[in-house]
């Protein structure tokens, strides 16, 4: 039976994730409304990706009993009012990542979905690439002995995009590709909270974080560091070492499609579709959509590569940085 999905938001990411759900099995996956703030703009969104329903509002798509999961594309600062919504109308919900501003915002959120008995899932649509699978796989066989380290890089220029330095959106780096970072540390050291957290910081002139260098100690003694930018091109990889060898995710180490094991590489290709996407390698999400498919049709309420604890930890990982380098947004004063 099709999964039924409703499109909140009608952004680039929103564009390149409903390209991704009708180029599967519509027996699996359908795409039934979307809504915008504007109505015109939901109109036009629908008209291109041949969607039934759309909305001037995102009230109205929560209150569609059509409309079996909702993603949520809107930008951060966004997700959890329309989180929310969706959960209140019933809908299992996809949202996308950073789940919210701040570790209070994330704690409300998960709290609503748990005792709504709602799935939410944070979309770190990372983890559900082949290549993360294989690594987590060498990870759980010990292939690389005692781990010791795990560094990843992201960096580049977004300052052409507004709201990557617009202080009110809770622009910076951290919230927007730093996540991408933490995921992996996170997912390497098997979601296990840092005994120890230190970072520096430089600031935008608008007041968000420009490139933020971290290091995080875990139990054990082992080190996980990253550093992100919104202004300088990194390597953009992402590494972890034991004492019997190293895995690496060659660059681009957020939508990844080769690990390297001891010097021995391995390709995972992309699904093929004729459609282009406004980011690399966007028919990547394609697993992520068939992940959540499958949490929804065995009943799960959340996923189990994604957790909602982990989601929690994130966010206060997050949160930790940004006091120690001194960045605030207007959402945490509430």
């Amino acid at each position: 039976m099709a999964l039924r999905w409703g499109i909140v938001s009608v952004g680039l990411i929103s564009s390149d994730f409903t390209t991704v759900l009708r180029a599967m099995p519509p027996s699996e996956h359908q795409v039934v409304a979307v809504a915008a703030r504007d109505l015109s703009r939901a109109k036009e969104f629908a008209r291109k990706h041949e969607i039934p329903k759309a909305y001037g509002s995102y009230e109205e798509l929560a209150k569609d009993p059509n409309v079996e999961v909702a993603y949520i594309g809107t930008q951060h600062p966004q997700h959890k009012a329309a989180v929310m919504l969706c959960l209140a109308g019933g809908k299992a919900v996809l949202c996308e990542k950073p789940l919210a501003v701040n570790a209070a915002e994330v704690h409300e959120m998960v709290a609503e979905a748990r005792s709504r008995g709602l799935f939410l899932m944070e979309a770190i649509w990372t983890r559900f690439f082949p290549a993360l699978e294989a690594l987590r796989d060498v990870l759980a066989q010990g292939t690389l002995g005692d781990l010791r380290v795990a560094r990843a890089e992201f960096g580049k220029d977004l300052t052409i995009l507004p709201r990557a330095t617009d202080w009110a959106q809770a622009g910076g780096g951290l919230l927007d590709i730093g996540i991408y970072c933490i995921q992996f540390i996170s997912m390497v050291f098997g979601r296990q909270r840092p005994e120890k957290i230190s970072a520096v910081g430089r600031r935008h002139e608008t007041g968000v974080d420009d490139t933020v260098t971290v290091l995080l100690q875990y139990p054990g003694g082992v080190h996980g560091s990253f550093t992100c930018s919104i202004t300088a091109e990194l390597n953009n990889t992402a590494f972890v070492s034991g004492t019997k060898g190293k895995a690496l995710i060659p660059e681009p180490c957020w939508c990844p499609t080769e690990l390297v094991v001891k010097g021995a590489c391995q390709v995972f290709p992309l699904p093929t579709t004729p459609e282009k996407f406004n980011f690399t390698n966007g028919a990547g999400m394609t697993y992520e959509a068939q992940h959540v498919r499958e949490c929804l049709r065995k009943g799960l309420k959340e996923s189990p590569v994604i957790p909602l604890e982990e989601s929690e930890l994130l966010a206060e990982i997050l949160e930790e940085i940004r006091r120690a380098i001194g960045i605030t947004y207007p959402q945490d004063k509430h």
